[in-house]
């Protein structure tokens, strides 16, 4: 399956059409922020660009494009937590999108546990600090996917 998308041309008709076109940063880049599809609980945030975005379309699973490797990155290749399309949903301009996901393996975040959001900001004595929340746990161990770093 070969996925296209629709010209930026006319952004005005964007708003209300059915056409998909998905408005890139300068890099090249899209946010997505991938939710569980049954506790809509947030599990991450990545980017995608025009490439990893049709991946995904074609693929039904989530293909990001990692901006630290600067490289095309199919979550789940190396862990297996792959992360199953189950919805996209694009914002009214289509320059963010929301992967609605069923989450298989253990857990989303490289860090062993289920979500990547696992800290709580606040502020004490006048400094931003964090903490991980008090429901977070560790649900697999990073060291024995992938390796020692």
């Amino acid at each position: 399956m070969s996925v296209t998308f629709c010209s930026r041309e006319d952004a005005g008709k964007i708003e209300d059409a059915t056409m998909f076109a998905p408005k890139y940063d300068a890099n090249g880049l899209i946010t997505a922020v991938a939710i569980d599809h049954e506790t809509n609980e947030p599990l991450m945030l990545a980017y995608m660009n025009e490439e990893s975005l049709k991946l995904t379309l074609e693929k039904q699973e989530a293909v990001y494009y990692s901006r630290s490797r600067q490289e095309i990155w199919h979550k789940g290749a190396t862990s297996g937590h792959v992360q199953k399309i189950k919805e996209i949903r694009t914002d009214c301009d289509q320059d963010a999108l929301i992967l609605v996901v069923e989450q298989l393996g253990a857990g989303a975040c490289h860090t062993g546990k289920q979500s990547c959001f696992y800290r709580t900001v606040s502020v004490k004595d006048g400094n931003a600090v964090t903490e991980v929340a008090k429901d977070v746990v560790q649900t697999f161990d990073p060291e024995a996917v992938y390796g020692k770093k």
